[in-house]
Parts: C-alpha cells; sequence; structure tokens
C-alpha cells in the first residue's frame, strides 16, 4: 500500500483522504479490484458467523452443563472465560501465521484457518461437558490466522486513494456475518424444544441441543474454503514454496518478488520481510491501541435481580442482528465520507468517546427494567445502545488503515497485522474477562452498589481515548 513517487510527498503530509481545498492537486482515486474483493467479502462473512453464533446461547450452555451448580452469578465469568480463551489461543499463534503469509502466501494460511474453524464448531457443537468447550475454543483460536491476513489482504489490493472506501465495504460483510451468526444461533439453539414439530423426534438433536447452530457456520465455513481455493488470487509473492516449508532439509531459495512494488525508500531489503525486532515500533503499539471488547450479551441475558435484562436467547440474537444490520447499512453509506470529512484521528477519537454513554446506558437499562419491567422506554434505550455500538465501530476501520500503514515494508504487512492482532487479542482475552469477573463481584458483592463493572469498561473506554490521542494526525508513510 505504499504511494509511487509521484503521490508521496502529498501522502506524507496530508490526509489520506483529503477535504476540497486542502491540497492543490488531488489524487484520482484507484478503482477497488471488485473482482478479487468480492472474494474477500465471501471470506469476511464466514469468520464473523463463526464466532458470534454462540453469542445468545452461550449463557444458557453454560447453564446446561451445570459447571455452575445453579449459581447464577459464576454464568458470566465462564462465558467470559470462552471467550477469553479464544482469544489467548489466537494470541498465541496469529503473528506466527500472519508472519508465515508472508513467505508462503496469504491464500495457504486462509485456507488452514478455514478448515480449523470448520472443524473446530464441529467440535463445539458436539461438547458435553465445559472441558470439551474449552478444547474446542482453544483449537478454533490456535487455527485461526485469517483475522491478520485478511487485513494484509485489504491492505495490498487497496492504495491510499481508496482504502477508507475498501474499510466501509468491508464491515457491510462483516456485519453481514455478525447478523446471520446470532441468529442462528437464537433461533436454532435447541431446535427439539422451539420446533418440536419438525426436530421434535431427532434424539440427535435431544442429546447435542446446540450442535445444529454450530453446524450451519462450520458448514459455511466449508464452502467458503471451496470459494476461497477456487477464486481468490494471491496477493503477494511467496519467499518460499511450501515444499520448502514441510522438507526443510532442501535447499531453500527465496522467489524474486518483482510483482511487489518497492516503497520508496533507502533499504535494500525492502521487498523482504523485517526481522520481528523491527516490529517493535511506537507507531504499531499506537495504533493498535484502539481495541476493548465489552460483553454486551452476557448483560441482556443475565437475571434483572442480578444486574441484566432478562432477555431469552431470541432476544438477544435479535438484537445483535438487528445492530448488525444497522452497521452494515451505515458503514458503506457514511464511513468513507465521514473520514473524508473529519480526517482519520479526529474520526476514530469520536467513535470511541461514543463508547462512554453506550456504557452509562447499561445501568441505566437495568434501573428501568428493576422499576418498571421490560416497557417501551427499555426497548428505547436499547435502541440508542444500539445507535452508540455502531458508532462506536468506525473506530475499527480506523485502526485497520493505521496499523497498515504502520508496516516498515510491503513485505512485512502480513507480520505487522499479525502484531497488532496479538495485542488484539490479549485486549480482548483480558477485557471480557475483566469485565464479567467485574460484573460477577458486582452483583454478588454489591461493590459500588453493584456497579463497579461499569467503572471498568469505562476505564478501558478511557484508556483507549488516552491512545488515541497519540495518533498522527496524517497516516504515517513506509
Amino acid at each position: 500500500m505504499s504511494p509511487d513517487p509521484t503521490s508521496q510527498q502529498m501522502d506524507e503530509e496530508t490526509p489520506l483522504l483529503q477535504s476540497e481545498g486542502n491540497a492543490p492537486a488531488k489524487k484520482p482515486q484507484t478503482p477497488l479490484p471488485w473482482r478479487q474483493f468480492s472474494m474477500l467479502l465471501v471470506l469476511q462473512i464466514a469468520e464473523p458467523m463463526t464466532s458470534q453464533v454462540i453469542s445468545p446461547f452461550a449463557p444458557q450452555l453454560i447453564r446446561d452443563i451445570g459447571i455452575t451448580h445453579g449459581d447464577e452469578a459464576l454464568v458470566s465469568f465462564y462465558v467470559g472465560l470462552l471467550y477469553s480463551l479464544f482469544f489467548a489461543t489466537e494470541a498465541l499463534t496469529i503473528f506466527h501465521w500472519s508472519r508465515l503469509s508472508d513467505y508462503i502466501g496469504r491464500k495457504p494460511v486462509l485456507l488452514i484457518g478455514l478448515f480449523g474453524l470448520s472443524v473446530s464448531m464441529f467440535c463445539f457443537g458436539l461438547s458435553k461437558t465445559f472441558w470439551s468447550l474449552v478444547i474446542s475454543r482453544c483449537l478454533n483460536g490456535a487455527l485461526n490466522g485469517n483475522i491478520g491476513v485478511m487485513k494484509s489482504m485489504a491492505a495490498e489490493m487497496t492504495d491510499s486513494t481508496n482504502v477508507a472506501r475498501a474499510w466501509a465495504y468491508l464491515p457491510l460483510a462483516w456485519s453481514s456475518g455478525s447478523t446471520l451468526g446470532p441468529l442462528i444461533g437464537g433461533v436454532l439453539a435447541r431446535p427439539a424444544d422451539r420446533f418440536p414439530n419438525v426436530f421434535g423426534g431427532s434424539e440427535f438433536l435431544k442429546k447435542y441441543p446446540y450442535f445444529l447452530p454450530c453446524a450451519v457456520p462450520a458448514t459455511v465455513s466449508a464452502l467458503t474454503w471451496i470459494v476461497v481455493f477456487l477464486y481468490l488470487k494471491e496477493t503477494t509473492t511467496p519467499q518460499i514454496n511450501i515444499s520448502q516449508l514441510l522438507l526443510p532439509w532442501k535447499k531453500r531459495q527465496i522467489v524474486p518478488s518483482s510483482a511487489l512494488e518497492s516503497p520508496p525508500a533507502s533499504s535494500s531489503t525492502s521487498n523482504k520481510p523485517v526481522p520481528i525486532r523491527a516490529l517493535f515500533v511506537r507507531r504499531v503499539l499506537i495504533a493498535t491501541g484502539s481495541y476493548a471488547s465489552i460483553a454486551l450479551p452476557v448483560f441482556y441475558a443475565t437475571p434483572i435481580s442480578l444486574g441484566g435484562l432478562g432477555f431469552d436467547t431470541p432476544t438477544i440474537g435479535t438484537i445483535l442482528a438487528v445492530q448488525g444490520v444497522v452497521n452494515g447499512i451505515i458503514h458503506p453509506l457514511a464511513f468513507a465520507r465521514l473520514h473524508d470529512i473529519m480526517g482519520a484521528k479526529k474520526l476514530w477519537l469520536f467513535a470511541v468517546i461514543c463508547a462512554l454513554p453506550m456504557v452509562a446506558l447499561l445501568p441505566a437499562l437495568n434501573t428501568l427494567a428493576r422499576s418498571s419491567g421490560i416497557v417501551r422506554g427499555v426497548w428505547y434505550l436499547v435502541a440508542l445502545q444500539v445507535a452508540f455500538m455502531n458508532c462506536t465501530s468506525f473506530a475499527y476501520g480506523i485502526s485497520f488503515m493505521y496499523i497498515s500503514a504502520a508496516s516498515p515494508n510491503r513485505a512485512s504487512v502480513g507480520a505487522t497485522n499479525g502484531f497488532a492482532q496479538v495485542i488484539v487479542s490479549v485486549m480482548r482475552a483480558i477485557g471480557p474477562a475483566a469485565a464479567n469477573s467485574a460484573f460477577s463481584i458486582s452483583i454478588e458483592k454489591q461493590y459500588l452498589g453493584g456497579n463497579l463493572v461499569y467503572c471498568v469498561m469505562a476505564g478501558m473506554v478511557c484508556m483507549a481515548i488516552g491512545v488515541g490521542v497519540l495518533l498522527p494526525r496524517t497516516m504515517w508513510t513506509n
């Protein structure tokens, strides 16, 4: 995603998308490579569908396996633990997958990741004990190298003139998967109980009541594997052949990367992946500091008397689905335009600041539900909270743009995204567990009147705002 010589000076001193009248000459926008970009969108649908399908039924699943022994306050802890284990194992492996993609290419790593997603989801649906759930989630995280690789491919398919436009469409695909996932999980969980006329005679689905919602995204991942294998083209030139990786005793030959544009740098190694230590730079750390997680589905499922809203699984799935639909509509319409008007840094700060009222609405919702029940006013506040969630999601696209821009050179885009994803996975492993643990402790010990968890969440948001202040006004250049 490095600029050509004629635009280098402009990119170093001006925003990626300039507002009118800011610079004397505006570089024409490069069309998106829709044939290949659409393949990336298909891949983007499978990823969140797989990860989000368990969101509506995870609390009930924890209750069903009996790990809490009827203690409702422990449900959120174990749900948060399942999410944290995924991100913890992902943090241990994602950098290696992303760096491997710099050497053998993006496509082989994507295929391995899709295979891992499919197998792990089938295993999750067949799990009957908490430890089998743990193993399935760890397998899912360990084999999921696709997150960083997809971001690298998006960076390699775009340049400084169309990158914001690309990140306006990518959330549409992600939101589609995020919408379908909770809907599938909410509707198909315990099918023998919910649809006795259709599935009531299936002893298998009675024994494994959560297999069906897990099997759907697992099958989608398998079909996506076929689409990627047949149609997706490689976006980087591999440095070594896979056979050389599998047979290390063979003489290693570096494949010339003539297909890659070399960044305008004097380094003779600008077309080769940089050492790992070269990635420990301030700008990469700053660019990846925007991530934080708030486990809203746990809040919605917790009984009103324990600080939640007491919604059932289908309702939770519907709320998350609506949020995904609205998010998918807003991004293509507004993201690139807002980026052009506000600039990357201001848009990022605006998005993260929107998380503060989103967190503040959590105790307000429970207070209203306690006093009046689930009345129309509760739904109005839920709708307002969903609106703030969608505004907050703008920060992700901006962060991905900063991360790709922070890469030392084009040959290290995969490693840079992988390194960033490690930090993100660690934050996501700590964030939900900390928030859910604080939630359980708050409602059990009544610390700060049961509001300790909201202070923890607000603290996470304030930390993210502090990181955002350090972001540069314009994107870095290689």
